[in-house]
């Protein structure tokens, strides 16, 4: 009988021995798991990071088009108000008479439209 206990005794331990070598094969697995995800979280940083710095960029570039393409229009209707402004001056040069009819008529219209 003494061979069946010692068998046991073997048994138990070599069992014992497992649990404590799965327990630390487990804990080493969950510090890489937290390793990994450290490393994980402060890639996702530098990426966010990255991406608010290109979106920076391009919201300022689109301004700055913006901008520009604001300032050729606007250019734009000051060269064809004085394109206006030299045919009408030109136009009441040549024919004054009618350029005063013009006028007065105008002047008529807004008088009626004042009234009402």
């Amino acid at each position: 009988m003494a061979m069946a206990s010692t068998s046991t005794t073997n048994k138990a331990l070599t069992s014992e021995s497992d649990v404590r070598a799965s327990t630390q094969d487990l804990e080493n697995d969950i510090k890489l798991l937290k390793s990994d995800i450290a490393k994980l979280a402060k890639q996702l940083a530098a990426t966010g990071e990255h991406s608010i710095g290109t979106a920076r960029r391009a919201a300022s570039e689109g301004a700055d088009r913006l901008r520009v393409e604001g300032e050729a229009a606007i250019d734009q209707i000051r060269t064809n108000a004085r394109d206006l402004e030299q045919q009408v001056t030109a136009s009441v040069r040549e024919k004054p008479i009618t350029a005063l009819a013009m006028a007065a008529g105008v002047g008529f219209l807004f008088a009626l439209i004042a009234r009402r």
